[in-house]
Parts: C-alpha cells; structure tokens; sequence
C-alpha cells in the first residue's frame, strides 16, 4: 500500500511540474508560434516577486497572485516592444527571447545577488507508513489541473478565446472584421508570461532563489509541448502524464539523473514515432 501511494504521489508531483512549466509556453509557443527562450524567465520573475510580496506581508495565495499579474504585464510590455515586431520571423523572435534571457537573468544577479532568501514550504507533512508526504505537493497537482481546466474554458468557451484563435490562424482576416489583432496577440501574450509567473510563484516556496531558477523549467517545458503537439489543451495534457509516467518510474528507481535521461529518449523516441506529436495521433484516430 506504501509503495502504490508513494508511486502515484511521484506521478502526480512530475505530472504537476510538467503541465505547470508547459502552460504558459503552450499558449505562447503551441498557439502563437513564438519560440519564447525567455519562458524560465517569466518563471523566475514570478518567483522574486512572490518572495517580495510575501516579505512585504501579504499571505502566499495573494503573493503568488501578485507574482503571476505581474510576470503578465511584463510579459505584455516585452511583446509590445520587442515581439509584435517578429511575429513572421521565427529566427529573430528565438535571437530576442534569449536576448531578454540574458538580460534579465543576468540583470537579477547584479540587483539581488545570486541568491535570495526564499519563503518556506507551508501546510506541512503527513506520513503513510514509514514515509512523509508534502501536503504542499498536493495543492500543486490540484493547481495543475485546475490551469488545465481553466485554459480550455478560456480558449473554448469564451468570446475573447475564439478572437484569439481567430487572430492567430488567419490574422488578415480577423483584422477585416474589426478584431484589434494588436491587443489580442498582446492580451494572449501576457496570458502566457501570467501563467508562467504562476508557475515560479507556485514553487517558490519549494526551491531556492537564484536568477538562473527558471532553466530547471524550461527544457522540460519545450518537451511536454513539442511532444503534445499543435493543439495545445489536446495534447499538453496528455504528453505530461506519458513523460511523467516516464520520469517517475526511473527516478524512483535509480534516481533524479535517470529520470532526467529517461525522460530525454522517452521525447526522442516519440517525436520519431509520431512526428506531429500526441495530438497528430489522437486527430489520425478521430478521423
């Protein structure tokens, strides 16, 4: 009985991690197509901003609020400035975004140092058997599904949702009937750099604050997208459960370092089997 909480307890911890790091590069890079190497930044820009607000007082769920709001505007500043002048040329955006990267991570170094002190895990632990379990970690799996719910309702079932996906598959076309294509790329943007403020503002509490925090999320945010393919809500989902599946089981059993080479062939292995991703396979079924 141990063993089987203990396993589904390191899936929903890596299944959390995955879907919460891919968000907000999934509405970035699955639906606008820009290849954001910024995407650890907003995370960590997050991050730093929850520890302040929490050093200011304000109790966690409000600080990780604060966090994500401001990961968007930044976000929403960055797109207007730098992006919306690259949206047809793909190779100049990956050159600006990882221009931003540097910048602000090397910028964050000068102003805060190379580390700052964090806030500490809250709710506590609870044991089964003779192993301890993070209360913390749970509230994490529920987040992750509810971001997943909360974007396929946003995208799906509201007005502002079916303007962006209009913008972004025929722009043109959506500029002729009036849509301010402008404001909805910016508006999709910010969504994307909010959700990525979320997820640094989430795990602040469970990770040290240095500038470079964000990289621990980036490469498997590229995977789990890359490897959910084109439709976004279809395929993240999904893709975060296979490599989960994946990176718990060899990090349970030979360790972290497994479980990161595993999950590296196990995104190998299905780009070669399914080029267009999980979501290619489940449309080739469906029609």
């Amino acid at each position: 009985m141990t063993a089987i909480v203990s396993s589904a307890y390191q899936f929903g911890d890596a299944f959390a991690f995955l879907v919460l790091s891919a968000c907000g590069l999934a509405v970035i890079f699955g639906m606008m197509g820009v290849i954001n190497l910024a995407h650890g930044e907003f995370i960590m820009c997050g991050a730093y901003m929850t520890v302040f607000a929490v050093n200011w007082g304000l109790p966690l769920p409000l600080a990780i609020t604060c966090g994500s709001l401001f990961a968007g505007l930044v976000g929403m500043i960055i797109e207007r400035v730098i992006v919306r002048r690259l949206y047809a040329r793909p190779l100049d955006s990956i050159l600006a975004t990882w221009g931003v990267s540097l910048i602000a991570s090397q910028g964050t170094l000068i102003l805060f140092g190379p580390t700052m002190r964090g806030v500490g895990t809250p709710l506590g632990s609870f044991t089964i058997g003779t192993l301890s379990f993070s209360y913390y970690r749970l509230v994490l799996m529920a987040t992750a599904l509810a971001v997943l719910l909360l974007l396929y309702v946003v995208f799906n079932k509201t007005r502002f949702g079916v303007l962006a996906r209009a913008t972004i598959q025929a722009p043109h076309m959506a500029n002729a009937l009036g849509v301010d294509t402008g404001r909805v790329y910016a508006l999709t943007f910010g969504i994307g750099a909010a959700l990525a403020g979320l997820t640094g503002g989430i795990y602040a509490p469970t990770m040290t604050m240095i500038p470079t925090m964000g990289t621990t999320f980036l490469m498997e945010a590229f995977v789990t997208v890359v490897v959910g393919g084109a439709d976004v809500f279809l395929g993240t989902a999904p893709a975060a459960a296979l490599l989960a599946v994946v990176k718990a089981s060899l990090t349970s059993w030979q360790g972290q370092l497994a479980g990161q080479i595993g999950l590296l062939l196990a995104v190998i292995l299905v780009i070669r089997l399914l080029p267009k991703g999980i979501t290619g396979f489940i449309l080739k079924d469906r029609a």
